[in-house]
């Protein structure tokens, strides 16, 4: 799992995971996109822009002596992580203790609870609910309570929240992603696509990339690029390297357009559909 999410060379050379990368896979109920949101402190910017497409958070915090110290101090990671999903509307949350097999003694339960403890009380002062969050005991090197509980933590009788949507409870880290609450999918609204990113790719041309947030995105559509007012037309969409009929709100896509340089546009520029209510600059604020 370790080697899933960091798998760029220079990640694994320097151990720490530096630009988003979007990975998929299915559990039994969902499809789940990870934006595997950055753990240092040089590439917040990336972090701050990964998160603000989530519907879910998950905050992996170290368990190894000192280390969990260190990302929860007043500085460090942990905190700042927690504080920007939250502020930026991810209000679901999962904890995974990682490196559980790092503990002294290994697996301790002890260490565990203090974690737990710990991090409750500061998600706590942020504004979310603990009793909605799993926290779940886990080692990403080892696979540890990832699909399968573990045999080396008996004393883990699994985790349980209570929402006001119901209770759900489970052993795993992936029966607590299938237990996060679908958010409502606001397809009848106009199209808006803020851009995460723009590439330029060889053979096809430039290709702004972001997530649907309300509408629809087709090809053939002529989309308004806003502030810039930059008028196009979608040639294709894509996600995960499959072409797309039409995006959805919650779909992470890239869509090829014509005619418009990699150069005319940029991150946080908002896509909207030109004939139906585009994006337009405020009149006052």
């Amino acid at each position: 799992y370790a080697w899933v999410l960091d798998k760029l060379k220079a990640e694994r050379e320097r151990g720490i995971t530096i630009d988003i990368a979007l990975w998929k896979f299915e559990t039994a109920k969902y499809y789940v996109t990870i934006i595997d949101a950055p753990g240092h402190r040089d590439f917040i910017k990336n972090m701050i822009t990964g998160t603000s497409q989530a519907d879910c958070a998950v905050l992996i915090v170290a368990a190894g002596t000192g280390e969990f110290e260190a990302g929860i101090s007043k500085n460090g990671q942990t905190r700042e992580h927690a504080l920007l999903a939250f502020t930026l509307g991810v209000k679901q949350l999962i904890v995974g203790v990682n490196k559980m097999d790092s503990t002294e003694p290994p697996y301790s339960e002890p260490r565990f609870e203090e974690i737990k403890k710990e991090v409750s009380s500061y998600i706590k002062k942020i504004g979310y609910n603990p009793a909605a969050v799993a926290f779940v005991p886990i080692s990403g090197w080892h696979g540890d309570n990832m699909l399968e509980p573990s045999t080396k933590m008996p004393w883990f009788k699994g985790w349980a929240v209570e929402r006001k949507e119901g209770k759900a409870e489970g052993k795993t880290l992936i029966d607590a992603l299938d237990a996060i609450l679908p958010p409502s999918r606001p397809t009848d609204k106009p199209l808006r696509l803020p851009l995460q990113d723009v590439y330029k790719i060889g053979g096809i041309g430039t290709v702004p990339v972001g997530r649907v947030e309300t509408g629809v995105l087709k090809p053939g559509m002529v989309v308004v690029f806003a502030p810039a007012n930059i008028t196009t037309e979608v040639k294709s969409v894509e996600m995960h390297h499959e072409a797309l009929q039409e995006a959805v709100p919650g779909d992470n896509v890239g869509f090829n357009v014509k005619n418009v340089s990699v150069k005319e546009l940029r991150r946080g520029y908002v896509a909207g559909d030109s004939k139906n209510n585009p994006p337009r600059g405020a009149a006052d604020f």
